[in-house]
């Protein structure tokens, strides 16, 4: 349980942790143990009952199971899996997972690595294992398991939601992580491609006009009508909210889609670079 130390430094997830540890203690005095005998029940030690109980550590699915079948709460304390897993991940993440949540239209460029949504496991965590100054083991992993669960949105029946990708060849080029995570990526984004609510479109790099230069961005339309704009830069993050710097980069978006290889053109345009890998 060593990737689910409780690194709690918002009020969000505080609040989250504070009902459960609450809920976890009353349940075990409430069947007369104590924390041995509980971990003995449940199969972990004293040690982490006790830190799980003060707040230390997040309690892994397994364990939200194990005590609910022991103390007898008939899918009370399992209930609770899906809120803790959530507040594992850093802030800026769950804020983004709502905002992607609540968007029916989901616009990406990217000229740097292959979006999030569309990363393999093996090529998020090459991304993190070599970031400067270096993660802890326990910080790529809890990094790579944030990626991935926002990819969740992308079943055409999670709800009515579409989706625009457009990426610079260069990022389809560059090797991150080696061939092999290379090329299992390739066909990843082949499959995501090809998907009904997905348009994934390549900006070549010998087109004349490219007009993302300035770097990556992502759009979303929420439910309610209003945009909101999404970037990301060395050490920051931003969520822009007013309408005349969204407008910007909506036009600018519809821009890059234009300069871009049509969704077709584009799927054949992968499979030609997936092939020069074999090479």
């Amino acid at each position: 349980m060593s990737d689910w130390d409780a690194g709690l430094e918002d009020a969000e997830a505080g609040a989250v942790m504070r009902t459960v540890v609450r809920q976890l203690k009353l349940w075990r005095e409430g069947a007369g143990l104590t924390q041995a005998q509980f971990g003995a029940a449940i199969g972990y030690g004293e040690d982490l009952v006790s830190a799980v109980e003060r707040g230390r550590r997040i309690p892994r699915p397994e364990y939200l199971d194990a005590a609910d079948e022991v103390l007898g709460a008939g899918g009370r304390i399992a209930a609770m899996k899906r809120d803790v897993a959530e507040v594992r991940y850093p802030k800026k993440v769950r804020d983004l997972k709502k905002l992607e949540a609540d968007a029916i239209e989901l616009c990406a460029y990217n000229n740097s690595v292959i979006h999030g949504l569309l990363q393999t496991e093996d090529y998020t965590r090459a991304i993190f294992n070599v970031r400067r100054p270096a993660f802890t083991e326990e910080e790529v992993e809890q990094q790579v398991a944030a990626r991935l669960a926002r990819q969740e949105i992308l079943d055409p029946g999670a709800g009515r939601r579409v989706f625009s990708f457009v990426q610079c060849e260069s990022t389809l080029r560059r090797p991150i992580g080696g061939r092999m995570v290379m090329r299992r990526q390739l066909e990843r984004v082949l499959e995501v491609g090809r998907l009904r609510n997905v348009d994934f479109q390549v900006l070549p790099l010998d087109r004349e006009e490219n007009s993302g230069t300035d770097g990556s961005f992502r759009l979303l339309k929420l439910t309610d009508g209003a945009t909101v704009a999404f970037s990301e830069a060395p050490l920051s993050s931003r969520v822009i909210t007013n309408p005349k710097e969204t407008t910007v980069l909506d036009i600018r978006y519809g821009v890059l889609r234009a300069q871009a290889l049509s969704p077709r053109e584009s799927l054949a345009f992968i499979e030609k670079v997936l092939g020069e890998t074999e090479t």
